[in-house]
């Protein structure tokens, strides 16, 4: 019998560049990556902390990964002419790097 890896709770296996979506680049962004070496980034909604690791890490060689934290967003409520409508829900990860790794390129 074949031995059984990681099940995921739902969705296709994803790729490294489908699990990062794009970084968040703000002001509270750059504070967070100059004061704490964390790098917020909006990541698929399927994708585990485990995956959204091992994806930086892929992505980005020289990089160390010591935590990954996620937010569920909820869409904002929106106007579109005439009616009421809602933008798509979003997932959101803030990627901790270790003191002696070297920062994100794309910050």
């Amino acid at each position: 019998m074949a031995k059984e890896t990681h099940m995921r709770g739902q969705g296709p296996e994803l790729e490294a560049y489908q699990i990062l979506i794009r970084p968040l680049v703000t002001e509270k962004s750059m504070h967070l990556a100059n004061r704490h070496k964390a790098f917020p980034f909006e990541v698929n909604p399927w994708a585990t902390k485990m995956e959204i690791k091992a994806a930086v890490e892929e992505l980005f060689p020289d990089v160390r990964v010591a935590k990954v934290r996620t937010q569920n967003r909820s869409g904002k409520q929106r106007r579109f002419r005439f009616r009421m409508g809602k933008l798509s829900n979003w997932k959101k990860a803030i990627i901790t790097l270790h003191p002696e790794s070297p920062p994100i390129p794309v910050f």
